[in-house]
């Protein structure tokens, strides 16, 4: 294996870790939105499973959750971090691997981020446009 392949496969998943990782968080919605796990901390409570990133060696997966309207995030996801040995069976039931990789749950923040974000870029002074500048070196001229 050449050097340059190597650092490449390095930093971009592959396309088995990504397939893996989307069985799997298609897998633990359907468990977390029928119930088929009954946890009293989750009840009535819905979860959103936006991603789950699968480590290279496929031994470890992380579940990035968050809460219908965000509300007690922290919570969820240590309660979820509990219940990870009893999830990861039963969603290795449903997903035909070797070896199903061990599940940790993270609050998924990119939500948040991308409200902030907007928040900034909407704070920002509008730009002048192309037009705009030209009628100024116009108007100086005259």
């Amino acid at each position: 294996m050449s050097r340059k392949s190597k650092a490449v496969s390095s930093k971009a998943p592959s396309q088995r870790q990504l397939r893996v990782g989307e069985e799997i968080r298609h897998q633990l919605s359907l468990a977390l939105m029928r119930g088929d796990i009954y946890v009293p901390e989750l009840d009535g409570v819905s979860i959103t499973v936006s991603e789950v990133s699968v480590s290279p060696d496929m031994s470890n997966a992380r579940a990035y959750v968050t809460p219908l309207g965000g509300v007690d995030a922290d919570f969820i996801v240590s309660v979820l971090n509990v219940i990870a040995p009893d999830l990861q069976t039963w969603v290795a039931s449903k997903v035909h691997l070797r070896r199903m990789p061990r599940l940790k749950f993270m609050a998924d923040t990119s939500f948040d981020n991308a409200q902030k974000m907007s928040e900034l870029i909407n704070q920002l002074p509008p730009a002048a446009s192309a037009d705009d500048a030209e009628e100024d070196g116009h108007a100086e001229e005259a």
